[in-house]
């Protein structure tokens, strides 16, 4: 079978699915990718490039700004298709992330393949993300009608698409029922083999006062994001630390992600949403605790799973919006975990079973919690195997998701 896949960013979500069906000699796998980080073939995928050529119009107006991005970027998938198709690949299946508008005309070029496409999002200006932290807010009502205009992407593929994945049922739950019912659910699959508690992790990281070497027998919280930015609750955390701090006076904060941002407008010109809650904060903390807070940016995978290893409570909240791989691979890792309240993790975090939950606004609530934990190493370990057993059962990648995946690739 000729398999193509389609991701700007490839491999992505396609980390394990790909090198899966490229083990399979029946099978030839492509996959069209913007990524340059890669050569012309990865883990038996041979990678075809394709680039913009042009850049968004100045002017435009700012409701259609988001689609003559996607408009471009399909322009380019679709040329880079019709020369692949004229040298003689014609896909039997294309499995695409239409996030972009890569695959917006693929459908032109290749009728009849199947094209299946990963559901992650639909947007709403009510119900999900937008309006549900009022601190953030759209002032202008008139932002409805720009959200409502980022669908047209969905809905055009809505029309070719012969079937869509989406990781959680929450995500699902998002899309049209019109495109419901061709939706499958299943996760991209955590490595539950790999990602395993480790009681003897050691971890040193460089601060303020020389080496310091972390192990479990130390009391660390930890809080990751991709990037540092309030849709994944990071200033609710951020004003939580004071009152942390304070009342554990040893225990080592560990806050993972970057500077950048992946779901929100930078907040101007001259600041990160970092730096704005840093400055928040800061006057409320002492010098001594502060010392004890470590921003690692952006870390390798191979110093991520041990950092989670080591954490003795970990700490993710989010919008309602997509679920993060990293709270999954927290579960994985054992952790005692607190999250937030909200859509998204009621399929994974059941409270005071795989987790403990709290509202998403209460930094108050949220530090009563985690000093909670700090003080019930029972607790922390029945929650910790609790939820490592839950990843194991409902997200392992070798048992569970991968099996349902090529089912999924397969079926007609």
């Amino acid at each position: 079978m000729n398999i193509l896949f389609i991701h700007q960013n490839f491999p992505a979500q396609f980390r394990h699915l790909a090198p899966a069906l490229a083990a399979d000699p029946a099978n030839t796998v492509v996959a069209m990718t913007m990524n340059k980080e890669l050569a012309t073939e990865w883990h038996g995928v041979k990678l075809i490039s394709y680039n913009a050529n042009r850049s968004s119009t100045a002017g435009v107006h700012p409701w259609l700004s988001d689609f003559e991005t996607k408009t471009i970027r399909g322009e380019a998938c679709f040329k880079a298709a019709l020369q692949m198709r004229k040298a003689g690949f014609n896909p039997d299946v294309i499995i695409a992330h239409p996030g972009w508008g890569e695959s917006l005309f693929i459908k032109d070029v290749w009728p009849q393949a199947r094209l299946k496409i990963y559901c992650e999002f639909f947007y709403h200006a009510q119900g999900a993300d937008v309006g549900f932290d009022p601190e953030f807010s759209p002032e202008d009502e008139a932002e409805i009608c720009r959200i409502r205009l980022k669908n047209i992407n969905n809905f055009l593929h809505f029309e070719v698409a012969d079937a869509g994945i989406s990781p959680t049922h929450w995500q699902a739950s998002t899309f049209p029922e019109s495109f419901r019912s061709k939706i499958t659910v299943m996760h991209d699959g955590i490595d539950t083999d790999a990602i395993t508690p480790n009681s003897s992790v050691s971890l040193t990281f460089s601060s303020a006062d020389g080496d310091l070497i972390l192990t479990k027998a130390a009391e660390v919280i930890t809080f990751v994001n991709r990037n540092l930015e309030p849709v994944r609750g990071y200033h609710i955390f951020m004003r939580a630390l004071p009152a942390l701090l304070k009342r554990r006076p040893n225990a080592q904060v560990l806050i993972v992600g970057g500077d950048d941002v992946s779901y929100m407008a930078p907040p101007n010109a001259t600041q990160t949403w970092k730096d704005i809650f840093i400055h928040e904060v800061r006057p409320q903390i002492s010098d001594a605790d502060w010392k004890r807070l470590h921003f690692l940016g952006k870390v390798p995978y191979d110093i991520f799973i041990p950092l989670l290893q080591l954490s003795t409570v970990h700490v993710y909240l989010t919008n309602p919006f997509v679920l993060s791989w990293s709270l999954l691979e927290a579960m994985s890792a054992g952790c005692a975990i607190v999250a937030s309240d909200t859509q998204p993790l009621h399929e994974a975090i059941h409270h005071d079973d795989t987790g403990r939950l709290i509202n998403f606004f209460d930094s108050e609530g949220l530090a009563n919690e985690v000093c909670a934990l700090l003080d019930d190493s029972a607790a922390r370990a029945r929650l910790g195997a609790n939820a490592r057993a839950f990843a194991v059962a409902n997200y392992d990648l070798k048992t569970v998701c991968l099996p349902r995946q090529l089912q999924w690739v397969t079926a007609a």
